[in-house]
């Protein structure tokens, strides 16, 4: 792993999903608490989009998109911090890939390819997920996936999953 120095500052990529109560309330709030938390600053943010559910179908649709942050956390660090977030907004865990209030999901972080059993570096599943690359390739389509070594844009543009019903809604 590539360490990070306290005060060396790393650019982080993270994804955000909603899709119970106010989808777009909780996603304004977690970027919210995120651009007030010391030592992250919220470069660039994407639409919002919507997306259908993956994993457990039968739940409402999500909005998600992607934010570019400018860090002094480490990567562990920077995880716990969206998790926090997380609970401060209120999400319940239920069932792997059901309905959430918010979800913060860190992407990538710098050129960092780490394997632990609480986070992998990059988001393991990110290159196979519409929801995460469309908005991705809005805000950072040059970006080099770490261990792909392609761009988040040819990433998207080679998706084998159907793309056409990831509904761009709003700007934040």
């Amino acid at each position: 792993m590539n360490r990070c120095v306290r005060g060396q500052l790393q650019h982080a990529y993270i994804g955000f999903g909603s899709n119970i109560g106010d989808r777009l309330a909780f996603i304004r709030n977690a970027l919210r608490l995120l651009s007030e938390t010391e030592g992250i600053l919220l470069q660039r943010v994407s639409s919002v989009y919507e997306t259908d559910p993956v994993g457990f179908a039968a739940q409402a649709p999500f909005l998600n998109g992607a934010a570019r942050l400018e860090t002094d956390l480490s990567p562990r660090r920077l995880l716990r911090t969206l998790k926090a977030a997380e609970t401060a907004l209120g999400r319940k865990h239920r069932i792997r890939w059901g309905p959430r209030e918010i979800d913060l999901d860190l992407l990538i972080y710098g050129d960092v390819c780490l394997q632990s059993e609480a986070l992998t570096l990059p988001h393991p599943e990110m290159h196979r997920r519409g929801f995460v690359l469309v908005p991705l390739a809005e805000i950072a389509p040059h970006l080099v996936h770490p261990t792909l070594h392609t761009p988040i844009r040819a990433l998207r543009d080679r998706l084998e999953e159907d793309t056409s019903r990831i509904k761009k809604l709003t700007s934040l």
